[in-house]
């Protein structure tokens, strides 16, 4: 069996011993006082709460599922299986990404007390890293030992089904949970007096807490192992009608490389003044890892340069997507600096301008997204076979995906930061704290 192929299902345990590493080092950080102890259980037993509820309904959802898939003309008890692992799966990234993510926020704001920027960020970031190593370790994972077992990617696509089906009620059921918490605290702290926003007196905020895990980190790693995994099986799918095994070992392999790219791209995320250009670092580092080694793979699998090119314009469309998303969303840049101008006369223009902003930011993605779905078609030779034109789309997703640990890392930074925050507001630890979570 060719090394490709088997490099899969071993890069994926390498992505999950690297997360179980990244939790042990955060198990050794102080949790801090017995305060904040207290806050964080709250927010930890919340969460849990919630998932286990959600997943209870769940399973309902997925037996019923897997009975139709396994009398479906076509389909039958192979790709019934498959579906049953890709929902399984999905669901065990997401519970260890945010149980990791509940015992990181506490212990990021006593960081932050204890020694200051460097030490908060790191403990953070890699609370994040380990929610988006087990998304692609158990992505990939699935994906190699499925193909592997069936030879036909046709079959493993029911890993993707299985995956999309928790995707859509974790970041859907997540999301409606986060921002009604979030709502919901905000409008006690108008309407009670001398009540302010992260006060432990008002029990909406540890719901808030709770909405920012099982929405920003649970249901964020849920819908990107959907992605992650539907672009791969795509790749493969593709792959063998347009270059036979070679294109299926070729998908496989630069998703291997995105994954070892991502773990080396971890430590290029250090202590910095700024934190956002720390994690671009991070971002960057793992990008240009991937470039230059989908080049090698490009010519020694498939004996050419052309997907290369599609690869490269899948993670340049990704990285410029991320700045524009930059752009319209930081405090930094013109945007969001008029939008809180606009705010200064009243709810009514801060809704509108907000509006129209939001709106706005949509057109420059849709924009680059389809000059690199055209380069990556006709780079790979779309014009004369439109399968090969086809599995270059596939790559440039797979491309952009392919560093998706230090994407979710990155993302799932965010709500541990903003827990650590609330946990230093609760327990009223010193100011510099709050200002720097």
């Amino acid at each position: 069996m060719d090394f490709a192929l088997i490099s899969a299902p071993i890069v994926g345990i390498l992505a999950l011993l690297f997360a179980f590493y990244k939790a042990s080092s955060i198990d050794k950080v102080s949790p801090g006082n017995d305060r904040m102890k207290e806050i964080s259980t709250y927010i930890q037993e919340g969460a849990m709460a919630f998932l286990k509820r959600q997943y209870r309904s769940l399973f309902i959802f997925v037996v019923v599922l897997f009975i139709i898939l396994t009398v479906a003309p076509g389909l039958g008890i192979s790709t019934a299986l498959c579906f049953i692992v890709g929902a399984l799966f999905s669901v065990l990234a997401g519970y260890f990404g945010m149980r990791v993510a509940t015992k990181a926020n506490v212990r990021t704001a006593n960081a932050a007390r204890e020694s200051g920027m460097t030490k908060a960020l790191n403990v953070a970031f890699s609370g994040g890293s380990v929610m988006g190593m087990c998304v692609v370790g158990l992505g990939i994972l699935g994906i190699g030992v499925l193909y592997m077992i069936f030879k036909d990617p046709n079959i493993v696509t029911g890993f993707s089904l299985g995956a999309s089906s928790i995707a859509l009620f974790a970041r859907v059921g997540g999301g409606i949970y986060t921002k009604a918490a979030d709502v919901g605290a905000d409008l006690v702290g108008k309407v009670e007096a001398g009540i302010p926003e992260d006060d432990p007196r008002n029990p909406a905020v540890i719901a808030d807490n709770v909405g920012d895990n099982v929405g920003d980190v649970a249901g964020m790693g849920a819908d990107l192992f959907e992605s992650y995994v539907g672009a791969i099986i795509s790749a493969i799918t593709l792959g063998i009608v347009a270059h036979g095994e070679a294109g299926v070992q070729f998908a496989l392999a630069l998703s291997s490389v995105g994954i070892i790219a991502s773990i080396i791209g971890v430590y290029f995320v250090r202590g910095d003044k700024d934190p956002q250009k720390a994690l671009n670092n991070g971002t960057l580092a793992s990008s240009l890892i991937t470039i230059i080694a989908g080049f090698f793979l490009s010519n020694m699998i498939l004996e050419s340069y052309k997907p290369f090119i599609a690869i490269l314009s899948g993670l340049v469309v990704g990285l410029i997507i991320a700045k524009i998303t930059e752009y319209y969303t930081s405090g930094d840049y013109k945007p969001v600096q008029r939008i809180a101008k606009e705010s200064e006369t009243g709810s009514s223009t801060n809704i509108i301008g907000g509006l129209s902003v939001g709106m706005m930011s949509t057109a420059a993605p849709l924009v680059v997204i389809s000059i690199g779905i055209l380069v990556a078609y006709f780079v790979s030779g779309g014009a004369t076979n439109a399968a090969e034109g086809l599995y270059g789309i596939a790559l440039a997703a797979v491309g952009m995906l392919s560093t998706a640990a230090m994407t979710i890392a990155v993302d799932a930074y965010g709500p541990i930061a903003d827990n650590a925050g609330g946990i230093a507001e609760m327990c009223e630890l010193p100011d510099e704290v709050r200002e720097i979570t």
